[in-house]
């Protein structure tokens, strides 16, 4: 296997079908395998099936616990967005112990946060899934695309300084081209920018329930500032590389609007609280979800179905459907009633039971240690996905039109998003539209997936700059509180909601006795990642990868694949926070290394 082949086996079917597997996926984090039929005949795949094999255990190791080490713990579910796993256990604490962090607090970990979306979405964005679209890709999978990509003028040239489309293709080749490059320095920076608010990255030294242990100098902001404002050029450049690519191949490809297609079914916890309203009580979660700079939303066929924070948490529901565990319903419920009064159902996250069966993969009964998560209309058990994060925060935001600040508004149909002045490049105002096909129909794909991961880097420098000037107000007025004292209950709930880099994120604890009675926290992974549900439903990998048309040029025995990998990661899999490996006291686990970035193919 040379370094640009993926690890692909093919078997020939009845009626045409071939069997081909990606196993493991390449270019994203953790363990993912993609099982399809292809039928070469109609250039399309009849069948797919998402499966990850590796056992998840924090749900069962947390319980008999201290609840202030949730955050610490659960930090390590995942070596990329950690912090935002730290983030929202202090949300759930908060709730539970009943306190609110000072504002300054507030705006510290807001800072953090933004700095870790700019730093994920650009090295993931740049250096990982837009290999996908580099020229070196294309070559090996459309040569006869790349022809048209060297006569195509690209229509934003004048901005980012690139004349053809296969000018800018040639500039995400992995190690060589100018931008992968580029992207690597200002992810060096973005991390910076974390490091300076939370400590370090990716897990926070300088986080705690009730506050935060960075120091408040003028500093601290201004240090923040200069390294925000010296990567603007990119980012205001970035989008516009995107658009002038992804444009391209709808233009040149017809019909590539269909590659990764899905229902849309989009799912966002919200993100950012503003510290003059979040006071993290249940009783008045709608008023500061609302509130949140990222606006909080179930998308279903396009529409906003809700906003309330209090619907979204009673909706979900963990099915096994095709997952390697036994059920729990017979079991005695942690939690019959929210705070509210509201029935909790028994496939709440508050009142799952994580019993593991390991078993045989078996694709007509089960086949992943990935949960099937769902949310409850109080009809259908809908497969929400998070369409990469961005795509699900953008189209939740626009719907809302809440958001409105200096910097970022949400207009009901768009999120305008204006950027000041930078090194290279005047202040900005860009736009970024829910997205529609021909026929004007609502458009979830993989290429407005992988679009959305551009325009939320600018939203995210944009509200950097507003967090920034906040600090430094507070701190120049005097008010660097930055920790509130509490105490720990004998019992309650709690629940925190936000947004990892790629989607939803919620922890939610119950404390019995002081201690830590269950604890689940479900990040976007298992949304994105699950397999078929107990309805039958098929997760979003393999909803999206079923059906999807094959552009790729190859025949059958060079295949590549690109388009089927091109609508898996337009999600932004990242499977550590879908599962987890257990191996129990005194063995040894040992590791083999190999490049970071391996092949380009795969």
């Amino acid at each position: 296997m040379t370094a640009t082949e993926p690890k692909v086996t093919g078997k020939k079917q009845e009626g045409q079908l071939v069997e081909m597997a990606w196993d493991p996926i390449t270019r994203i984090i953790g363990n993912l395998g993609i099982y399809t039929k292809i039928d070469f005949s109609n250039r399309t795949v009849a069948e797919c099936h998402s499966t990850s094999s590796l056992f998840r255990g924090y749900s069962v190791f947390m319980k008999g616990k201290d609840p202030r080490d949730a955050g610490f713990i659960t930090t390590r579910i995942c070596g990329i967005c950690g912090d935002n796993h730290t983030t929202c256990s202090h949300y759930a604490q908060q709730m539970a112990y009943g306190v609110k962090p000072p504002p300054l607090a507030e705006t510290i970990v807001n800072l953090g946060e933004a700095a870790e979306y700019m730093f994920d979405h650009t090295i993931f964005q740049d250096n990982l899934v837009f290999v996908d679209f580099c020229e070196q890709m294309v070559k090996e999978t459309n040569p006869g695309l790349l022809k048209k990509a060297e006569k195509a003028e690209a229509p934003n040239g004048n901005v980012h300084g690139y004349r053809t489309i296969a000018d800018i293709m040639r500039a995400f080749n992995p190690f060589e081209g100018a931008i992968y490059k580029e992207a690597l320095q200002v992810s060096r920076t973005t991390r910076e920018m974390f490091c300076i608010m939370e400590g370090r990255h990716v897990h926070p030294s300088t986080l705690y329930p009730g506050g935060v242990g960075t120091m408040p100098e003028p500093t601290t902001f201004t240090d923040y500032l200069s390294r925000l404002v010296s990567v603007l050029d990119f980012v205001k450049k970035s989008i516009l590389l995107n658009d002038d690519v992804f444009d391209f191949f709808y233009e040149a490809l017809p019909g590539y609007e269909e590659v990764g297609r899905r229902r849309v079914l989009l799912g966002c916890w919200g993100s950012w609280n503003d510290p003059e309203v979040c006071d993290y009580r249940y009783a008045s979660m709608n008023d500061w979800g609302k509130a949140m700079y990222v606006t909080p939303g179930v998308i279903v066929d396009g529409e906003l179905v809700t906003n309330n924070l209090i619907d979204i948490n009673l909706g979900m529901r963990i099915m096994l459907g095709s997952s390697f565990y036994d059920d729990w319903v017979n079991e005695e419920p942690f939690v019959t009633r929210d705070p509210l009064g509201n029935p909790v159902d028994m496939r709440h996250p508050w009142n799952q039971t994580t019993v593991p069966v390991p078993q045989k993969r078996d694709f007509d009964n089960n086949y992943s240690w990935v949960m099937s998560p769902r949310w409850f209309d109080g009809t259908d058990h809908l497969a929400l996905d998070t369409g990469g994060g961005a795509f699900a925060r953008l189209w939740s935001t626009a719907l809302s039109g809440l958001v409105d600040t200096p910097y970022v508004k949400g207009t009901g149909s768009t999120v305008r998003m204006t950027l000041p002045k930078s090194a290279e490049l005047p202040e900005m105002t860009l736009e970024w539209k829910i997205p529609h096909d021909k026929e004007g129909k609502p458009l979830s794909n993989a290429i407005e997936r992988d679009r959305a991961r551009a325009y939320f880097v600018a939203y995210a420098a944009a509200m950097a700059v507003q967090f920034a000037e906040e600090g430094l107000d507070r701190v120049r007025q005097g008010d660097t509180r930055i920790f509130e004292n509490f105490e720990v209950p004998d019992e309650a709930i709690g629940c925190g909601f936000h947004e990892a880099v790629r989607g939803v994120l919620s922890h939610h604890m119950v404390i019995k006795d002081g201690k830590i009675a269950n604890y689940h926290p479900y990040p976007p992974t298992p949304w994105n990642a699950s397999p078929r549900d107990s309805y039958g439903t098929p997760g979003p990998y393999e909803d999206a990868v079923q059906n999807t048309p094959i552009f790729e040029e190859n025949n059958q025995d060079n295949f590549k694949g690109v388009d089927i990998m091109r609508a898996v990661r337009s999600f932004d899999p990242c499977l550590p926070c879908g599962v987890h490996m257990y191996l129990g006291g005194g063995k040894e686990l040992k590791k083999l290394h190999s490049p970071t970035f391996g092949g380009i193919n795969g």
